[in-house]
């Protein structure tokens, strides 16, 4: 398995399912040494490379290293890669290189996902504060663009301010975790009583089919599959409740979505069948049949069964993972 293998594997994909920004700049890079329209002995250096893919140079590093591993280029003496021989495609070869956008999103979305999963993945294993000025130089950006991407993670609970106003990760303990599903038990029922009147019968019955769905082909979901599955409960369908203070408040503390999100990927399938399937068909078969009492109370028991499996996933990652350091990421004791 190729790096960028592993990575699509593991990773969540951008906005829109897009691929990641890596994986796309690999298999652009990839074609064109294939088919010859980088001959052997091109240079590819990082810098160009991003300018001309209207990306940062963080997603180009880690596709020329793919590259590599895959023998497609090597090092180059100083700096960059060189692109090797291989067997060029006939028809092809001729064929010019046209300038490639990989993405036409604002420039903080080009790493927001990136950057998010760089520290939710961590958070298991510790608490980290987050340098701004060093997330920006990592990723070739402007600390602008930089501000934006924390002030996203903050709108997402993924990060908060101390009391000296610097930004960290709360590593997620188990008290902690804890903390968090009892907010969310606590608001979420709420806000899907609230939601319920609101939302179109179509979307609940929607999200109804694909549980069901889900429920008997169990053993062939995925981690992304899973992800989605939660989205449409704990995203969309809480999405109606019309009490913005509320929905606000709902959606600081599903900052464990976002590690959710990671772990599905990490290690999807801890148990024969994933235990939130049929606890989310109870609360979408009574909201299809217009029971929202009963539906806000299998809400409430979904939440609080999963605390112990979302502390057992957490455990599992600390006991397997190993990240490797990143500038903007510094741990904190404790």
């Amino acid at each position: 398995m190729t790096a960028v293998d592993d990575a699509r594997q593991r990773e969540p994909s951008g906005a829109g399912g897009a691929a990641r920004l890596h994986a796309q700049a690999f298999d652009v890079l990839a074609e064109r040494v294939r088919t010859g329209r980088l001959p052997a002995g091109t240079r590819l250096l990082e810098s160009r490379v991003a300018a001309e893919f209207g990306v940062s140079r963080a997603p180009v590093r880690q596709a020329l290293a793919a590259l590599a591993e895959a023998g497609l280029v090597s090092r180059g003496e100083g700096r960059g890669y060189v692109v090797r021989t291989v067997d060029a495609g006939a028809d092809d070869a001729a064929a010019a290189a046209a300038p490639v956008r990989l993405s036409s999103t604002a420039s903080w979305e080009r790493i927001y996902g990136e950057v998010e999963l760089n520290i939710v993945s961590r958070t298991a294993l510790s608490a980290w504060r987050v340098v701004e000025a060093d997330l920006a130089k990592h990723h070739g950006v402007s600390r602008t663009v930089a501000r934006e991407v924390v002030a996203r993670l903050h709108q997402r609970g993924v990060i908060r301010k101390d009391d000296r106003s610097r930004w960290y990760a709360p590593g997620l303990t188990p008290g902690y975790v804890a903390e968090l599903y009892e907010l969310r038990w606590t608001l979420e029922p709420l806000a899907l009583a609230k939601a319920a009147p609101l939302v179109p019968r179509h979307v609940v019955a929607g999200a109804r089919a694909r549980i069901e769905a889900a429920v008997a082909h169990a053993d062939a979901l995925d981690g992304p599959a899973l992800d989605a599955l939660e989205a449409d409960l704990h995203g969309t369908i809480l999405g109606y409740c019309p009490q913005r203070t509320l929905l606000d408040a709902v959606r600081l503390y599903q900052s464990l979505l976002v590690a959710h999100s990671f772990l599905y990927r990490w290690n999807p399938a801890p148990y024969p069948t994933e235990p939130f399937l049929p606890e989310h068909l109870q609360i979408l078969r009574a909201l299809d049949a217009g029971d929202t009492a009963h539906a806000t109370v299998a809400l409430e028991a979904h939440l609080r069964a999963s605390l112990a499996r979302a502390n057992a996933r957490l455990q599992a990652v600390k006991r397997g993972s190993r990240p490797d350091p990143l500038p903007y990421l510094k741990p904190l004791p404790g």
